[in-house]
């Protein structure tokens, strides 16, 4: 059963059950103005417009259809490709089957079957590196397992285990599913046994691994809690090339956004370390970074980073570093933790010179240093002020007491000299202020009440004669 079609003069020929011929019909028929019957265009064309028809420029929609028409690929060609594809794809399945057959034979006792099974993981490892797809396959094919089983067989040597390693480690790069399944074939404890007297290599490998699987939410407790952490601090702290140590670091930072690390990391050390590496700058903003969560985690994570020595100079520094403007929010944060909690804090902050490098930042910082510097400024200024009227209180309050000949009393000299012994230089000076401006301030008020010089003050010791049994802080100018 056949259709046709009058166009140009000629006939033409389908069957009806072609889906590509179809479509060329249905075009060519919106082409010639009208659909279905089997006429002629030009008799179509005649009927439908009795007026004589000038001629025109050809209609840009009819060009357009005959360019798709043009342009549309053989049905043919298609089916070839698919079946192309379709036979390469069932080519790598069945190699990728072979080495996964591969990696489960036998138990690895022989030096042949070793070797074997050194070679499959090998090729694991290159297929996986840069195809998503391939390492899709081989997980559903089984291929974690019996290389998660690899790392406990010690008679093959570090050749094995390296093999092993880095084919895990291609596996799980970019792919959610195979991390949770390693962890969960219990890959982290044997690398742990592993790490115990690793080579440099070995280490690389392993330290790769954690970071790789340290990426998953849901890994993160778990490798926190098997005792990585001690490793992977001292991986960071002495490794033996750069990559490994920034690998160290990554997956450090990794573990440190859960909270519940917080205490395996803080008792491996990792605050010490963290603050000597500020000065790198190739890991500051990430070991500032990991300090944010330290502090922000628990109380002993904010005590840990406050024990350190010179940790607030340090972080003070970091301050003034205007190219770098992760590592000032970052170290305003730690600073503003410190300061909120501990009065030694805002101290050792106030004697490192803060308060300029934070001024600085509430004018040329980012718009969250600007708000962390600020905050920082209003705690320093509420426990200055609060120091200060402590010092104008215990300067000018006291109890009326009993007095001798002299208007003074024994207890209130004892009571002097016992203050006087205990009381800090920063305090005694203070003190020395108020009791000047106090003493201005009633010599002005004389002067200006117009009366005699001598109802002033002349020393301290009157001064406090005058206000001994008065509460008042100062008087109004």
């Amino acid at each position: 059963m056949v259709a046709r079609c009058v166009h140009a003069d000629a006939f033409r020929l389908w069957p009806i059950f072609s889906a590509a011929t179809l479509r060329r019909k249905l075009l060519e028929v919106l082409t010639c103005g009208g659909g279905g019957g089997g006429g002629s265009c030009r008799g179509r064309t005649s009927c439908r417009s009795p007026k004589p028809r000038t001629q025109s420029m050809p209609r840009p929609r009819s060009d357009r259809l005959a360019e798709l028409l043009r342009a549309e690929p053989s049905e043919c060609g298609d089916d070839e490709g698919e079946a192309d594809a379709a036979a390469r794809k069932a080519a790598a399945l069945e190699e990728l089957k072979v080495v996964v057959a591969a990696l489960q034979d036998g138990d690895g006792e022989n030096a042949g079957r070793v070797s074997w099974r050194v070679e499959a993981a090998t090729v694991v490892r290159r297929k996986a590196k840069d195809d998503a797809m391939a390492r899709e396959m081989l997980a559903m094919l089984g291929a974690i397992p019996p290389l998660v089983a690899m790392l406990d067989e010690s008679g093959g040597g570090e050749e094995l285990l390296a093999a092993a390693l880095y084919a895990l480690l291609n596996l799980g790069i970019g792919n959610d599913t195979n991390k949770a399944a390693i962890v969960q074939a219990g890959a982290v404890h044997k690398m742990l046994r592993i790490a115990e007297g690793a080579s440099g290599a070995l280490t690389e490998a392993l330290v790769a691994n954690f970071l790789c699987l340290s990426a998953l939410d849901a890994n993160k407790p778990i490798i926190g809690a098997s005792g990585a952490a001690p490793f992977l601090v001292r991986a960071f702290q002495a490794a033996a090339t750069e990559q490994t140590r920034h690998d160290a670091l990554r997956a450090l930072l990794n573990l440190s956004i859960a909270a519940a690390n917080a205490p395996h990391l803080l008792a491996a050390g990792l605050a010490p370390s963290l603050l000597a590496a500020v000065g790198d700058a190739s890991a500051s903003a990430r070991a500032l970074a990991a300090l944010c969560n330290l502090v922000a985690a628990c109380p002993e994570g904010r005590r840990a980073v406050s024990r350190v020595p010179d940790a607030v100079p340090v972080l003070v520094d970091v301050l003034d570093w205007a190219d770098e403007a992760g590592c000032q929010e970052k170290a305003a944060y730690v600073l503003m933790v410190l300061a909120h909690r501990s009065y030694g804090d805002r101290a050792a902050m106030a004697e490192a010179g803060a308060t300029s490098a934070l001024l600085e930042l509430t004018l040329v910082g980012t718009a969250l240093a600007q708000r962390r510097a600020s905050r920082i400024l209003e705690i320093l200024r509420a426990d200055k002020g609060k120091q200060a009227a402590e010092s104008v209180v215990v300067a000018t309050v006291s109890a009326p007491q009993e007095r001798g000949a002299g208007g003074r009393c024994r207890e209130e000299d004892e009571a002097e000299g016992d203050e006087a012994c205990c009381m800090s230089n920063e305090k005694r000076a203070v003190r020395q202020l108020v009791q000047q401006s106090l003493q201005s301030n009633l010599r002005r008020i004389v002067r200006r009440a117009r009366l005699p010089q001598e109802l002033a003050p002349a020393s301290a010791q009157s001064l406090k004669a005058l206000t001994a049994s008065s509460t008042s802080k100062s008087l109004p100018f």
